[in-house]
C-alpha cells in the first residue's frame, strides 16, 4: 500500500511542478510583484499538500520588509514551507541554481545563490543581502548553514547577519519541526543529511506517513548595540526557547 501511495503522491508532484513551470516560462513576466508573491505561496502550499504534508503555524511572521528570517534546517522541504508560511527569498548553496527544475524555479522566487566554501563570495551575497532589504525585501537564511536530524541546533554561522546589521533591519527566528501525525513522533523521513541523495530523500519522503509541518514563530529583535556574534548566539537561544 505504501508503495501505491508514493507513486500517488509522486504524480500529485509532477503535477504541481509542471503546473509551477508553466506559470513561470507564460505568465510569470506578465504578473506584478505582489502576483508573483503570491503565486510563490500558493505553489508551495500545494506541494505540500501533495507530499501529504499539513503546516501548522505558531504565531504570527511579518510580512512587510525589510526583514531577515532565520530558521532552522533539515530538509529541502524547509523552504517549501516558509514559501507556504509567506513568500521571502532564500540565500541558497550554489548547487541548486544547477538542480533541474528546480534551480530555475528557485532563481524566479529570487533566491540569491552562494558558493558556502567562498569567503570571497560570502561578502559578495552579504552585500546582494543588504540591498535586497534596502528595498524592502523579505530574505530568510538557515544560519546553521547546513541540515540537521532535527533534534537540536547546530552552532550558527554569524556572517550572513552582517546585511541586517547594515541596514538596521530586524530579524524573526522561527523554528520547524516536523512529526507524524498519527504518532506525534518526529518524522525522521523528511531529514536530509549525512551522503543520502535528493532523490533518495524524495522517495522516502513520498512513502512516509503523513507529516505535520510545525513553524513556531518568534519575536522579531533588533541589533540593539550587538555585533553579529553575540546576535548569533542571542538568536540561537531565542530558537531553542521556541523548540521547547
Amino acid at each position: 500500500m505504501r508503495g501505491v501511495l508514493a507513486l500517488w503522491r509522486l504524480g500529485q508532484v509532477l503535477l504541481c511542478i509542471a503546473s509551477g513551470w508553466w506559470t513561470l516560462q507564460w505568465s510569470f513576466a506578465r504578473m506584478s510583484v505582489a502576483q508573483r508573491e503570491q503565486a510563490i505561496q500558493a505553489w508551495a502550499e500545494r506541494m505540500l499538500r501533495a507530499f501529504g504534508m499539513e503546516l501548522q503555524v505558531q504565531g504570527e511572521r511579518l510580512h512587510e520588509g525589510p526583514l531577515l528570517l532565520v530558521a532552522n534546517h533539515i530538509s529541502w522541504l524547509d523552504i517549501l514551507s516558509l514559501h507556504a508560511l509567506g513568500h521571502c527569498r532564500f540565500v541558497a548553496k550554489a548547487e541548486v541554481h544547477h538542480w533541474p527544475l528546480i534551480g530555475p524555479m528557485a532563481a524566479a522566487a529570487g533566491t540569491l545563490f552562494i558558493e558556502r566554501q567562498s569567503s570571497r563570495d560570502a561578502l559578495r551575497v552579504v552585500h546582494q543581502m543588504a540591498q535586497a532589504l534596502k528595498d524592502g525585501d523579505v530574505l530568510a537564511v538557515f544560519p546553521e548553514g547546513t541540515t540537521s536530524d532535527g533534534q537540536g541546533l547546530l552552532p550558527f554561522h554569524a556572517n550572513l547577519l552582517q546585511a541586517a546589521l547594515a541596514t538596521q533591519a530586524p530579524v524573526q527566528p522561527l523554528y520547524l519541526r516536523y512529526t507524524e501525525r498519527a504518532s506525534g513522533l518526529r518524522a525522521t523521513s523528511v531529514c536530509y543529511i549525512g551522503e543520502q541523495t535528493l532523490v533518495g530523500s524524495i522517495w522516502r519522503t513520498l512513502t512516509a506517513p503523513e507529516v505535520q509541518v510545525s513553524i513556531r514563530v518568534g519575536a522579531c529583535q533588533q541589533a540593539d548595540g550587538r555585533n553579529r556574534r553575540q546576535w548569533a548566539h542571542d538568536l540561537r537561544q531565542a530558537m531553542l526557547s521556541l523548540a521547547e
